[in-house]
């Protein structure tokens, strides 16, 4: 008689780059099969709530197409020509190598590079401990936070708010610049538990009429870049018909008397010339903050990532501090809450073996690095050898003009650890198969809440799949590396740093499964005063100075507005591109991660962009045609999607689909530049001028 199977439910983390983080219940069927993975209701943010393509996890973990042995090149670069090899010949071939590289070209020719594929701190980071020992160049990450981080802080002086679950208690929950229900699917259950409990109405500012938007009682849809002009506006009516809290402004805030008389010419007509949002929309959402005292502003990374991004979201957050919300519960702000974790990484990062006279290398110039721009070389000499981890940016890089051309070197040697034979591994030396979350060990926290935790190893690997950690350990050991860190497992690494971090030790926080470390109300509404020197919420910034940590000042930072504004340095259209792009994204992929599921490419599709009815008739574009953007950058060739839910001029391109999907083979981000953002470096990933026409026949031919 058949016995069925015993299914044990057990808790993980989600590991993927989103704010959620969320804690997971997770059916284990055996010792390398798992079933259903539901949000679990024991943790309080995650609330029992997942998004749907993390609920179809097993789909992905127990994918055909996993890459399971170590492969090297017999091919062209990019041709997919591989054999399999041993673990003990893929490593020894790295690591001499690298050796190689370091003999004649010096250790920075060497350059690790990784980025959020996981955001375990175990294995997302201990490959900077490689790259401090061995002195390598070092990294820098800009591609996703650095513009948002920055934008916060330096109104607040650091990046941390009010609690998120806050939300729930809300009258008014404002979500600017995100949209929750393809990228954070639980600020949507919280706001939606405030609309059904409290009658709270949700207000969504974006770009675009997405899934979220359509779930708001009031929307504002905007230019993309105009954000700044838009707060200006609401801050002018506020102002102006009596809503300013002027005790608060008093005794919280640095300049309210020079911040109004500044405004006093941003006026809604001013701003709706800039934005497109209607005169009467900014008033009513202005009248709408300023009459409900618990107003919660969301804020997100998408408005951020232009060329005035940070300037975009001190604007925004000055509004809250207008009105005085921050004083009630259920208002205020919140954007992150990396300032309340407090870990210590030094044995996971190697921070005893920093050299700071080692260059350290943009990751979003990585298409200008390989391709031997000075600049971005940062005056030394070239890459000729790369460890990629936990990142795909063949795909999600900008420039992908300049990547391509990098990555094809024959004087390039690239070792990829991956999950799936992404476009990036394609292009390797050496494919290594690396493990998923739930089959290693690690270390967690929720950037978009309060929880830290410990996600165990639940099941084993297919095949030989290794984790991040294996494959550093075992390139030190050729390498002649000494470090701790080298010599610890990945649960010795945790209990250390949990530990050196003041939060107890390993086996406590298992206990717990997810330790909540929200500060008290009191310090999370900074009601004893902002984490600035003088204590108060500045409105006027100090760019020079920015409160988190960096690589220095870059971009145009001297020319960033002190005071709120809108700041025109962005790409704005002009005749030979009359559109501005921005590349938003979807709800069934996650930058490139799920790009390989069947669930979640046939919700996706093609790629396709959308464009204003009324612009597609002036092109003579109907809905579905093949269409080219370009701009100086190159081009890309998609599906037309016609959609009247955002401003003329504007076009939406949702998901970082592969480039091999894409008509002609270049994807969306061919399009987008890499230059700095000030004042501390990023990328402006929505911050495109182009212009669009019907594809070419030769580009369909070509396809």
């Amino acid at each position: 008689m058949n016995q069925l199977a015993r299914v044990e439910v057990k808790h993980s983390t989600c590991p993927h780059d989103c704010p959620s983080a969320c804690a997971l219940d997770i059916e284990v069927i055996d010792n390398s099969t798992i079933g259903r993975v539901r949000g679990s209701k024991l943790q309080s943010y995650t609330a029992g709530v997942v998004c749907a393509k993390v609920g179809r996890y097993a789909e992905r973990i127990h994918h055909t197409d996993r890459l399971v042995h170590p492969l090297r090149r017999t091919g062209p670069k990019g041709s997919g020509q591989f054999a399999q090899i041993s673990w003990n010949e893929a490593l020894d071939e790295i690591a001499g190598r690298f050796n190689a590289a370091e003999r004649e070209f010096g250790p920075q020719s060497v350059w690790p590079y990784y980025y959020a594929g996981t955001m375990g701190l175990v294995m997302r980071h201990g490959i900077s401990r490689l790259a401090h020992v061995k002195k390598y160049s070092r990294f820098y990450s800009t591609i996703c936070s650095s513009i948002a981080r920055v934008g916060f802080a330096i109104g607040t002086g650091k990046v941390a708010g009010v609690d998120p679950r806050e939300m729930g208690v809300s009258d008014l929950i404002v979500i600017w610049g995100t949209n929750p229900v393809n990228t954070q699917v639980n600020v949507m259950t919280h706001a939606s538990r405030a609309r059904k409990e409290r009658g709270a109405r949700i207000a969504v500012v974006d770009v675009y009429n997405n899934d979220t938007m359509k779930q708001a009682d009031i929307k504002i849809i905007l230019r993309p870049g105009t954000d700044g002009a838009f707060a200006c506006a609401v801050m002018h009516v506020l102002f102006r018909d009596g809503y300013a809290d002027r005790d608060y402004l008093a005794g919280y805030t640095d300049c309210p008397d020079e911040l109004e008389a500044h405004l006093a010419t941003r006026t809604p007509e001013w701003a709706s010339a800039t934005s497109g949002v209607p005169v009467e929309d900014i008033e009513a959402f202005a009248r709408a903050v300023g009459q409900t005292k618990r107003s919660f502003f969301r804020l997100g990374y998408g408005f951020t990532r232009s060329r005035n991004g940070a300037a975009q979201m001190h604007a925004a957050l000055c509004i809250p501090a207008v009105t005085g919300a921050w004083q009630y519960q259920g208002g205020g702000a919140f954007f992150n809450n990396s300032a309340i974790w407090k870990f210590n990484e030094s044995l996971i990062e190697g921070h005893d073996a920093i050299d700071h006279t080692t260059r350290v290398l943009d990751q979003s110039k990585i298409g200008r690095i390989l391709t031997g721009d000075a600049e971005a070389l940062m005056g030394g000499g070239p890459v000729k050898a790369m460890l990629i981890q936990n990142t795909n940016p063949m795909t999600v890089a900008p420039e992908q003009t300049l990547v391509r051309q990098g990555f094809a070197r024959e004087d390039l040697f690239m070792a990829v650890h991956e999950q799936f034979m992404t476009e990036t591994a394609q292009m390797a030396d050496i494919v290594l198969p690396a493990t998923m979350f739930m089959e290693h060990d690690d270390l967690y926290y929720g950037g978009g809440h309060q929880h830290i935790s410990v996600g165990a190893k639940l099941i084993e690997p297919p095949g030989e799949c290794r984790s991040n950690h294996e494959v550093l350990r075992g390139l030190a050991r050729r390498l002649n590396v000494v470090h701790p860190g080298f010599e610890m497992s990945p649960r010795e690494l945790i209990d250390a740093t949990l530990k050196k971090s003041g939060h107890g030790d390993i086996e406590a926080l298992e206990a717990d499964l997810w330790r909540d470390i929200q500060p008290d109300f009191r310090t999370s509404h900074y009601l004893d005063g902002f984490a600035h020197a003088d204590g108060k919420f500045h409105f006027k910034a100090d760019w020079a100075h920015p409160p988190i940590g960096n690589a220095g000042l870059m971009g145009a930072w001297q020319a960033m507005p002190s005071l709120p504004d809108h700041w025109t340095i962005i790409e704005e259209a002009d005749e030979a591109h009359p559109f501005r792009l921005a590349t938003s994204p979807s709800r069934s992929f996650l930058n490139t991660s799920f790009n390989e599921t069947p669930s979640s490419i046939a919700r996706e599709g093609a790629p396709s962009v959308m464009i204003h009815p009324a612009d597609a008739v002036s092109l003579g574009i109907a809905n579905g045609d093949a269409v080219t953007l370009g701009n100086t950058r190159g081009e890309t060739t998609l599906t037309a999607k016609l959609f009247d839910g955002l401003r003329r001029g504007v076009l939406i391109a949702e998901s970082v689909h592969p480039n091999r999907a894409h008509i002609g083979g270049r994807g969306i981000n061919t399009l987008t530049g890499a230059g700095a953002v000030a004042p501390i470096g990023g990328a402006a990933f929505h911050d495109n001028k182009v212009w669009v026409k019907k594809a070419a026949p030769s580009a369909l031919s070509n396809s």
